[in-house]
């Protein structure tokens, strides 16, 4: 009996050690035989990009410190308008829009001619550059004759003149076909949206009209 009793107690596994092996099983002992989590590759990842998410907003935020709030304000000086205070260049005025490609509706210098407007590229710095000025109701171009060329930008005629020649940047068009003159100094290099922009707000706002170019100039008179 002593035999049986001795030989059953050795072959059973004694209660409640083969549960902690198996509860031990999926944990990973550490050094001090403490069982350590294991982090998923998600959890990591998110660790390592909120430090680069940081980093990238102080810059983008350093960035929008130094650009200029509002572009650099205009100084125009008085030109001849007689029709400025006309109802189709209050009509003009107030459809501008405020960007006109990259350049942004800047604010003028008082006392300001009436009916004009302006905007410029704004900056990261305080560094001026040239803008774009309209005027509205100005007199018909000295050299706009019946021999000039003109250029149609979506069904607006334009009539330009270079500044070239006098040392200047930019060029002048003149809207030619309004009833009204309408007069847009560009800058060089600003490519054909000003235009473009300009014409369909004209178009839209300003009925079209015949032209009325001076007489060719005849020689000797």
């Amino acid at each position: 009996m002593k035999d049986d009793e001795t030989s059953t107690g050795h072959g059973d596994t004694p209660a409640g050690h083969g549960d902690t092996a198996a509860g031990r099983a999926d944990e990973q002992p550490t050094d001090t035989g403490r069982a350590r989590p294991v982090r998923s590759p998600a959890v990591l990842a998110t660790a390592v990009a909120l430090p680069v998410a940081v980093i990238v907003a102080v810059i983008v935020s350093a960035l929008l410190a130094g650009r200029s709030a509002d572009p650099e304000p205009v100084s125009l000086g008085p030109v001849p308008a007689p029709e400025s205070g006309s109802p189709q260049c209050a009509s003009l005025l107030d459809a501008l829009p405020e960007a006109v490609g990259d350049f942004e509706r800047a604010s003028l210098v008082e006392p300001a001619p009436e009916a004009t407007a302006a905007w410029r590229v704004v900056t990261f710095d305080d560094e001026p550059n040239e803008p774009i000025v309209l005027r509205c109701g100005v007199d018909r171009p000295l050299e706009f004759d019946q021999a000039s060329a003109l250029q149609i930008v979506d069904d607006v005629q334009w009539f330009e003149v270079s500044g070239e020649s006098i040392g200047l940047e930019s060029s002048s068009w003149f809207a030619v076909d309004r009833g009204i003159y309408v007069g847009v100094t560009i800058p060089n290099g600003s490519g054909p949206t000003p235009l473009q922009v300009f014409s369909e707000v004209m178009a839209d706002t300003l009925p079209p009209a015949p032209i009325d170019p001076a007489p060719i100039p005849v020689p000797g008179n």
